[in-house]
């Protein structure tokens, strides 16, 4: 089904079946493939490639020679039934590549929402981005990544499968991550390493002192401390219970599976 609002190039190919949402331009020789759900607004500019079961939804600028919802590149995956979604208002930049699920890895990839990848990202199948993440050129993904929201990774930068990345971590370019990052963390390096908190990033997003400091406190409870991470964790726990901002740790924590760089 096709809005009567929506503009498709004479040279684009959009397979029937798929649903195309209203003020949807799909530009030359793009290709729609599958069953593939295009909500308003969104604009593919030229030469993109949608396939599979994929969503995407509403405001999306989606540039030239992106792929979505391709086939993953995981050998186990032999053609099951899995999704791609992506949300709202996000700028998907030139040569994009997000690959559809696994079903060993939940069966979606998932983008959320007012993220911009920019050029050459690859987001490999079963990532979880979540919302305000900006990934710079050439930044590379590998399968099972959860990028929490307001992350900045650097350009250059690849993170290793299962990696979890907390809310509103800075990764500087060219890191290699093949560890869990905690919340608020600055990192950089081969292999990357904690430098501090993103003080920067956090004025910025209007955090207030009394919370910068109590999150600054933690970092070196982690850090700093001398004491095991089941020494600390709790110890963070009873901070969250009046702190909401220290509950991006307690929430980290619970889902951090290969240890956090150090």
């Amino acid at each position: 089904m096709i809005h009567s609002s929506a503009k498709i190039h004479p040279t684009a190919l959009v397979e029937e079946g798929a649903i195309i949402g209203e003020d949807v331009v799909i530009g030359p020789f793009s290709i729609v493939e599958g069953t593939v759900e295009i909500k308003a607004r969104t604009v593919l500019k030229s030469h993109v490639v949608v396939r599979g079961d994929t969503v995407i939804g509403e405001d999306n600028e989606i540039y030239q020679f992106a792929t979505i919802g391709e086939v993953n590149q995981d050998l186990k995956y032999k053609g099951e039934a899995t999704k791609t979604i992506v949300g709202n208002a996000n700028k998907i930049r030139e040569h994009v590549t997000i690959h559809r699920g696994t079903i060993q890895g939940g069966g979606v990839t998932r983008i959320g929402n007012n993220n911009l990848l920019m050029i050459n990202v690859h987001v490999a199948h079963d990532c979880q981005i979540k919302n305000n993440c900006i990934l710079a050129n050439n930044a590379t993904l590998a399968g099972h990544v959860e990028l929490d929201d307001f992350v900045i990774v650097g350009g250059m930068s690849a993170i290793h499968q299962f990696v979890v990345v907390g809310a509103h971590v800075m990764l500087g370019g060219g890191s290699m991550v093949s560890q869990d990052v905690p919340p608020y963390v600055m990192a950089q390096g081969n292999h990357a390493r904690p430098f501090g908190v993103n003080l920067e990033g956090l004025k910025r997003r209007g955090f207030d002192k009394p919370t910068m400091h109590a999150i600054r406190n933690v970092y070196k409870m982690i850090y700093r401390s001398g004491k095991t991470l089941e020494e600390v964790i709790p110890e963070i726990e009873q901070i969250a219970q009046t702190d909401s901002a220290i509950s991006f740790f307690t929430d980290f924590f619970k889902r951090s599976t290969r240890g956090i760089i150090r």
